[in-house]
């Protein structure tokens, strides 16, 4: 009779890019830090070019224990942490960083944490006693994390010193509550499920030193800050809006300074038209825009190579129909004795919605 594996009481959860070199010291030290414990790791791959879901199966081959989701045409690691969770039958599940700057050891206190029933969520902190921040690398990042954590503080139901920590772990049964109100999107997924929980939970914070990498490169930076920033006006405005249609947005507002940048120095240096000058802003904007949307908005999907021209394309002749709807719509309201101002906003928006909705299904579409 052959005997059946135990059913693992902790997933820990490793969302990655390019983390070839730390999987397996990652996979040693996990071995070591949970002995006596039944515990699975997932690795959740975002098709990493360096051969990350090659070096997870190839362990895998020899040890049970490993398992590897890989990602194609989607990024970013809130929405890896989740779909690592969600495959997960543990009782408990956690999700820690695979570049080894995480202390594993402090695995077996949180699962203790939780088992006893006083806590819904154990947190890693960097900034309680006996943490250590000095891993991090560079004041540029000191700066953002600490100025995350000021900002998210501001707004959070619990005592949290580390918002922005990465090092976390909850009974899984409480994440598939939390899941259908995640918004899934940026970096800082530990943020996301305290704001989304419906009452406040009950918080665990453990003491943990951040290491310095030693191998790959940090995802922190200023990108990802605006993506944080993006997730806590999301929450504050209770998800009436999209968090891309926010951002994109925004990038389309500051399309319009570009425009009128251009705009105005072509007037002072020219003597063209005005209409070739506001078409070349027009285009300067377009251009600025895309390269934005691109870079933050969908910055999970973000397109390179012969793909990148194809969309820029793509996206100028989306929002040249979206400009030619603003204009129509806008000019009918105000033949209709409908005050410019009001005539013009409904045009401008309706050109917004327009670009916005075209886009995610055309341009920045999963490939």
């Amino acid at each position: 009779m052959t005997e059946q594996p135990i059913a693992p009481m902790l997933s820990v959860v490793v969302p990655c890019y390019n983390e070839r070199p730390n999987v397996a010291p990652m996979i040693a030290k996990l071995d070591a830090a949970l002995a006596g414990i039944a515990w699975e790791v997932i690795y959740v791959d975002d098709n990493s070019p360096d051969g990350t879901a090659a070096e997870v199966r190839r362990i895998a081959q020899t040890d049970p224990r490993v398992r590897c989701i890989r990602r194609v045409g989607r990024r970013g690691l809130a929405s890896a942490v989740i779909e690592g969770a969600l495959s997960s039958s543990a009782a408990y599940v956690a999700c820690i960083d695979g570049d080894l700057q995480h202390d594993e050891t402090r695995l077996p206190i949180m699962l203790e944490a939780l088992h006893s029933g006083e806590y819904d969520l154990a947190v890693a902190s960097r900034h309680v006693e006996g943490g250590d921040n000095a891993g991090l690398a560079g004041r540029w990042r000191h700066f953002l994390s600490d100025g995350g954590i000021k900002l998210s503080q501001m707004f959070l139901p619990v005592k949290l010193t580390d918002p922005m920590s990465g090092f976390f772990m909850l009974p899984r049964a409480l994440f598939e509550e939390l899941a259908g109100g995640l918004n899934g999107q940026g970096f800082k997924i530990l943020l996301d499920l305290v704001l989304s929980s419906p009452a406040p939970l009950r918080v665990k914070e453990v003491p943990a030193t951040f290491r310095e990498r030693v191998a790959g490169e940090s995802k922190l930076d200023m990108l990802v800050m605006l993506q944080f920033g993006g997730l806590l006006l999301d929450k504050i405005c209770g998800g009436l809006l999209p968090l891309r249609f926010i951002s994109f947005a925004l990038v389309g507002s500051l399309g319009v300074l570009v425009h009128l940048a251009v705009l105005t120095a072509l007037r002072k240096t020219t003597g063209m038209d005005f209409e070739i000058e506001q078409a070349i802003g027009t285009v300067f904007a377009m251009i600025f825009n895309f390269k934005l949307n691109n870079s933050i908005t969908y910055r999970d999907q973000r397109m390179r190579g012969p793909r990148l021209w194809r969309g820029l394309v793509l996206f100028v002749v989306v929002c040249g129909v979206g400009a030619v709807a603003n204009v129509g719509i806008a000019n009918a309201l105000y033949q209709t004795h409908t005050g410019w101002t009001t005539a013009g906003a409904i045009g401008a928006i309706i050109g917004v919605v327009w670009n916005y909705a075209v886009s995610a299904t055309l341009v920045w579409r999963a490939r």
